[in-house]
């Protein structure tokens, strides 16, 4: 697509993967809105970005409609939606909580679901519309103390195929993108972003992919891509 007719939604747009992606596709021409919880953080980073933003929490499932309206009308429309906006928790079998369960589940599935469906006949009428969903390595293999982080992932990359098989002939692109472990705040209590490391990859790797996904003519899309770091044991 040409990023300049892009009209871009970027949910946990204010840090790490979906801030870097917000800069990239603005500095390429697009119109991006970003969403966030921390309404005062999403503000200053919305300014710094020169972009659009919407405050709220994609885990309020009740809300996500009237948020869905509210972000279609401050941008004009949407052709791209980047559902970015995750969350983990970590535990060994034993120390599992159906509280651990829902909470991962209603933000990382059940509110990025209702959120797009929200957007879908938006998405439709572009004729051209664009679906990233940010899972990880986690949705392509387990590890410990990942599952219910993992199954969230693994859960999220059958809910793009099967958005995939359902969207195609409305020219809609559904692509899955499965970082490794990516320098951010995720999983930091405090939130605050990690520092880079030389061989841990960075959000920029993770935003110039999804910015090449998008780029490609419409008629071809890559389904998933999975993004390493090339040797992140060395020190």
């Amino acid at each position: 697509m040409d990023l300049n007719q892009a009209k871009v939604i970027v949910t946990g747009g204010s840090s790490g993967i979906g801030k870097s992606t917000a800069q990239l596709l603005k500095e390429a021409g697009a119109e991006v809105l970003i969403t966030g919880r921390n309404a005062d953080k999403l503000a200053r980073v919305a300014d710094e970005l020169g972009v659009k933003g919407l405050a709220f929490d994609i885990a309020e499932t009740d809300q996500l409609e009237a948020k869905a309206k509210e972000a279609v009308a401050l941008l004009g429309g949407v052709n791209v939606l980047i559902n970015n906006a995750g969350i983990g928790e970590f535990a060994k079998l034993g120390g599992i909580t159906l509280d651990m369960f829902h909470r991962v589940y209603t933000t990382n599935i059940f509110g990025l679901t209702m959120f797009t469906q929200s957007l879908l006949p938006e998405l439709k009428a572009a004729k051209g519309g664009n679906i990233i969903n940010i899972a990880s390595t986690a949705g392509v293999k387990g590890f410990a103390f990942g599952s219910v982080y993992s199954s969230s992932k693994f859960a999220l990359r059958g809910l793009t195929q099967c958005w995939q098989a359902e969207l195609r002939r409305d020219d809609i692109r559904v692509v899955l993108v499965n970082p490794s472990e990516v320098t951010t705040a995720f999983a930091q209590e405090n939130r605050e972003e990690r520092e880079n490391q030389p061989k841990k990859l960075r959000p920029i790797e993770i935003a110039h992919t999804i910015k090449s996904v998008l780029e490609m003519d419409d008629r071809g899309f890559i389904p998933e891509v999975t993004v390493f770091a090339t040797n992140p044991w060395e020190e």
